[in-house]
Order: C-alpha cells, then sequence, then structure tokens
C-alpha cells in the first residue's frame, strides 16, 4: 500500500484479483470514495471474492471483470478507468488455486489442467501427452530453467499417457533422479508447463506498457514477481522506460527519439523480511518493483 501510495478518492487497478487481498487493502485505505477495477483470468476467483467484498460493504466501489491482464488496456476502457492512480501486479498463481484438486497445480493432483481460465487454451496434459521430447525438453528448460529437461522429457514421453499431476510429478522425479535439497524435483516441471500453458511471460511483457498508459502523471505501477524470468521481464522494461535515450551506448548520437515515461522508485526490488517468510513460506520467492509515472 505504501508502495502504490494509495490515498482517499484514487482510482486504482488490480489486474491479478486473486484471494482479494490487495484489492481489500486498497479498498479500505482509498475509504470513502476510492474506487477500483479488479480482473482475474479465473473465474472462481471472481466469484470468491465478490462475497469478501459483499461481507467489507465495498460492493459499489469496486468493479469485478473475468478476464486476462493481458487485455487491461480494453477493459480498463470499456469500464470507464481510461486513467488511473496505481496499478498492481502479484503474478503467479494462488493459494486458492495450488489447494483446489480440479486445477491440477500441486503434486497430489487428480488432474492435470494448470489454467488459470478453465474456458481457454489447452490444458497441461495436451502438453504433457502431445509434444515431442525435443519440444517438452524446450518448453522445461525454457520456462523452468531445468537443467534435467532433456532427461525429464524423455521419462515424460515414456511413461505416456500421463492422466494426472500426481503421477507427473512421479515421473518427474524418476527422470530427474530424486529429489535435489528441499525443493520437490518436479518443481520446476510444473513451473515450466503453468507458464506454457497460461503464456505467463507474454501476457506481462502485453501488460506493462499498457499499464503505463493506464496511469495518471505520479500514478505508481507495482509488480510481484516469483521468479527470475518474470523479474528480468519487469526490470528491463522498467529500466528501459526511464530512460530517455536507448540506443547502443557506442551510438555517439542518439537516433531513436526515445523519451522515459516512468521513475524508478526501487532501485532494488523489495524482499520479504525473514519474519514474513516464516509466517508465509510462499512469499520467500516474490520480488516487489515498483515505478511512477512521469
Amino acid at each position: 500500500m505504501q508502495a502504490l501510495a494509495i490515498r482517499p478518492g484514487g482510482r486504482y487497478i488490480d489486474g491479478t484479483l486473486g484471494g482479494g487481498g490487495h484489492a481489500i487493502e486498497i479498498l479500505r485505505v482509498s475509504a470513502p470514495d476510492g474506487t477500483l477495477l479488479a480482473l482475474d483470468a479465473d473465474a472462481a476467483a471472481i466469484t470468491r471474492a465478490r462475497g469478501r467484498f459483499e461481507s467489507e460493504g465495498f460492493n459499489a466501489r469496486v468493479t469485478l471483470v473475468h478476464s486476462s491482464f493481458a487485455d487491461l488496456l480494453r477493459v480498463a476502457h470499456e469500464h470507464g478507468f481510461d486513467a488511473v492512480d496505481g496499478i498492481a501486479l502479484d503474478l503467479g498463481f494462488s493459494s486458492d488455486q495450488l489447494a483446489e484438486e480440479a486445477r491440477g497445480f500441486s503434486f497430489t493432483s487428480g488432474v492435470l489442467d494448470m489454467r488459470f481460465d478453465m474456458t481457454r487454451g489447452q490444458p497441461a496434459s495436451a502438453l504433457v501427452n502431445e509434444l515431442s521430447i525435443q519440444e517438452l525438453a524446450d518448453v522445461l528448460y525454457r520456462y523452468g530453467e531445468e537443467r534435467a529437461s532433456r532427461r525429464i522429457a524423455r521419462a515424460i514421453v515414456a511413461a505416456r499417457p500421463i492422466q494426472s499431476a500426481q503421477q507427473l510429478a512421479e515421473v518427474v522425479a524418476r527422470g530427474a533422479g530424486g529429489r535435489r535439497g528441499k525443493i520437490h524435483p518436479a518443481t520446476r516441471t510444473f513451473q515450466a508447463l503453468r507458464i506454457a500453458v497460461n503464456d505467463e511471460l507474454g501476457a506481462l511483457e502485453s501488460v506493462l506498457p499498457q499499464a503505463v498508459e493506464l496511469l495518471r502523471p505520479g500514478g505508481r505501477l507495482a509488480v510481484i514477481t516469483f521468479h527470475s524470468l518474470e523479474d528480468r521481464i519487469a526490470k528491463h522494461f522498467f529500466r528501459t522506460e526511464s530512460h530517455d535515450c536507448i540506443c547502443p551506448s557506442d551510438q555517439p548520437v542518439c537516433s531513436c527519439g526515445h523519451r522515459a515515461t516512468l521513475r524508478v522508485i526501487t532501485a532494488k526490488p523489495i524482499e520479504p523480511s525473514a519474519d514474513e517468510v516464516a509466517v508465509n513460506p510462499r512469499a520467500r520467492s516474490a520480488k516487489l518493483r515498483v515505478v511512477e509515472r512521469l
């Protein structure tokens, strides 16, 4: 809330509603007349959050939309949020999704889906059971940074058909050669498949310039990432948009005509304290980066 500089009467967007935690707090701090547009690609998240907003008495000040944040600009214009004071993006997936057996995000799930929006796209089972060894290995290496990608891909193809997330986790564990430290050997594989199924990196690359366009001068964008691939995209975009010239350093005269649109608020990302990680272990890899519209 401090990073977004929430104020009473402000107009805000939460592009990743999830359990509604950030949204509820934005509405509390912006009381009595602040307004919020909240999006989520998961229709179940919208339904759950609507009940929370009702119990808090916030219904009149929040607009809920079932949509990916990749369509942020269109959704914002459709609902009258043409210029806003702050935008929050808390990337990845939620604890509610992890706990839901029908989604396939956990290692013990009976299904293998992993889609945020269950009405669109192909489930993870399609990738696992249809891609070639090389295609699977490429997905695991690119999106999971999995060094044993080829070995795991061969194990997956040999075990087909794979029907459940639990079965996949077991196959990957055998293919990877067992547990490595405290992290389950299937962690990077599940991350890679989830990112691929939902085009998470493509959506992030798409939403960042849209967010800048929607911010008023002085408005802020706060992005929470959970792995290096996301953080790298946000960091590079913020660095580029905070400089006037982006020509190669060895070019003597500027020819790009680029003008800075952002001021970086967090020179280094804000990370959770040891106390916060003790309370919420899933926060351990989170990084918060904040910028302000010029």
